[in-house]
C-alpha cells in the first residue's frame, strides 16, 4: 500500500471500541485522508469528532465500501461475517474485532508485536483481532516464550465490564450508585432491589466467574480463547491453557494471574530482563513499595504492564506473574490499527 492519504472506514463508530479507533487513528496520526464512520440505521445521522471536525455516521449497507482502503470492523461477528466481504470485494482490506474469523485457517489472527508478518500475507485481505485479555496475556507471555518456551500456563482473568459494552458500564454505575442511595452506606448488604439485565446477577460489588457461554467441558468459550488463539498466533500448536475468567466490578483495563510454565529453566531475574526490553510492555514490579499494575493506572494506557513476578512453587521450570492492559485499546481498538498501519 503506498504513501498515500487513505479512505479509511469503521464499522461500529459509535460502540466503545469504535469510538476508541478514531481517537487511536488521530492520536497516531494515521494517512487518513477520508474517515467513513459506519453504523446501524438507529445511529446514522449522529455525528463524531476526527481532526477538529463533525463527522457523520452513515448507516452500514453493502455499498459503504467504495473506494476505502482499510475497514476496521468492531460491530460484532454477524456484522462481520454479512459485510466484510462485500468490503473484500470493494478493494478494502479488512482487520476485524470480532470472533468470527479469529480461527479461520485462511485469515491471520494477529498482535503486531508479535507476527507483523502474518498481516503482510493475508490471502483474503482480511485479518483478524484477538480477543482482549489473549492480546494482553501475550503481551507478557511472548517475550517470555521466545527465551524460555512456554509449555502450558494456568491463568485466571479479571475483566471489566467495559468488555462487554457501554450498557455494562451503565448497569455497573447505576448499580454502585442505587446501593449508595438504599443502604445509606450500610457494608453487609451489597445486594440492591433492581434486577440486573446485562449480566445473570449483580455486578457491583461482587465477582461473576463466567464470561461467555459455558461449553460441554465445563470452561466457557471466553477460557478456551487463550489456547486456541495463543497456538495461532505463535504458531505454538503444543502450547495449552487452563482459564478461569471472571468479571469483576472494574469498569476498565482487565487483568491476569498468570503462572506459566516452561521448556527452559527461569529465574525471576532473567524474566525481568527479558520483558523489561519487551515492545509495547512495562515491567512495574516493586512489591516492597506495593508498585504493581492495576486496571486504574492502565485504563486509557497504549502499554501493558507486568508485574508481581516470582518464581512458581508448584510447577517445574514456572514463573508466576500478573499482567494487566486496557482491554478498549490493546485489547481492541489500538491492536487494530497497528495492524493497519503494518499494511501501510
Amino acid at each position: 500500500m503506498s504513501d498515500r492519504q487513505l479512505h479509511v472506514a469503521i464499522v461500529g463508530a459509535t460502540g466503545a471500541v469504535g469510538v476508541e479507533m478514531i481517537r487511536c487513528l488521530e492520536r497516531r496520526q494515521f494517512p487518513v485522508g477520508k474517515l467513513s464512520l459506519l453504523a446501524s440505521k438507529r445511529s446514522a445521522g449522529k455525528t463524531a469528532s476526527f481532526q477538529g471536525k463533525d463527522l457523520v455516521i452513515q448507516e452500514l449497507t453493502p455499498d459503504s465500501f467504495a473506494g476505502v482502503d482499510i475497514a476496521l470492523f468492531s460491530a460484532g461477528g454477524s456484522i462481520s461475517k454479512e459485510f466484510a466481504p462485500h468490503a473484500t470485494a470493494a478493494g478494502a482490506w479488512v482487520v476485524d474485532n470480532s470472533s468470527a474469523f479469529r480461527m479461520d485457517p485462511d485469515v491471520p489472527l494477529v498482535v503486531p508485536e508479535i507476527n507483523p508478518d502474518d498481516a503482510r500475507h493475508a490471502p483474503k485481505r482480511l485479518i483478524a483481532n484477538p480477543n482482549c485479555s489473549t492480546a494482553i496475556a501475550l503481551m507478557a507471555l511472548w517475550p517470555l516464550h521466545q527465551a524460555f518456551g512456554v509449555t502450558r500456563v494456568f491463568a485466571s482473568t479479571y475483566q471489566a465490564v467495559s468488555g462487554t459494552g457501554a450498557q455494562a458500564i451503565e448497569e455497573l454505575a447505576a448499580q454502585s450508585r442505587q446501593w449508595a442511595a438504599e443502604t445509606d452506606g450500610a457494608w453487609d448488604d451489597a445486594r440492591v432491589s433492581t434486577p440486573p439485565s446485562v449480566y445473570p446477577h449483580q455486578i457491583a460489588f461482587n465477582v461473576l466467574p463466567q464470561v461467555d457461554s459455558f461449553l460441554e467441558t465445563g470452561y466457557t468459550k471466553e477460557e478456551m480463547k487463550l489456547e486456541n488463539e495463543g497456538r495461532k498466533i505463535m504458531h505454538h500448536p503444543d502450547f495449552r491453557a487452563s482459564v478461569t475468567c471472571v468479571r469483576v466490578p472494574v469498569f476498565r483495563a482487565h487483568s491476569l494471574a498468570i503462572s506459566a510454565e516452561f521448556a527452559k529453566p527461569i529465574t525471576v531475574a532473567a524474566a525481568r530482563a527479558v520483558l523489561a526490553s519487551a515492545q509495547g510492555l512495562q515491567v512495574v514490579d516493586e512489591p516492597e513499595l506495593q508498585r504493581y499494575p492495576m486496571p486504574l493506572d492502565l485504563a486509557g494506557q497504549d502499554d501493558c504492564a507486568v508485574g508481581r513476578l516470582r518464581q512458581d512453587c508448584a510447577l517445574e521450570n514456572g514463573l508466576a506473574f500478573w499482567v494487566v492492559g486496557d482491554q478498549l485499546l490493546k485489547g481492541a481498538a489500538l491492536n487494530a490499527v497497528q495492524i493497519a498501519e503494518l499494511l501501510v
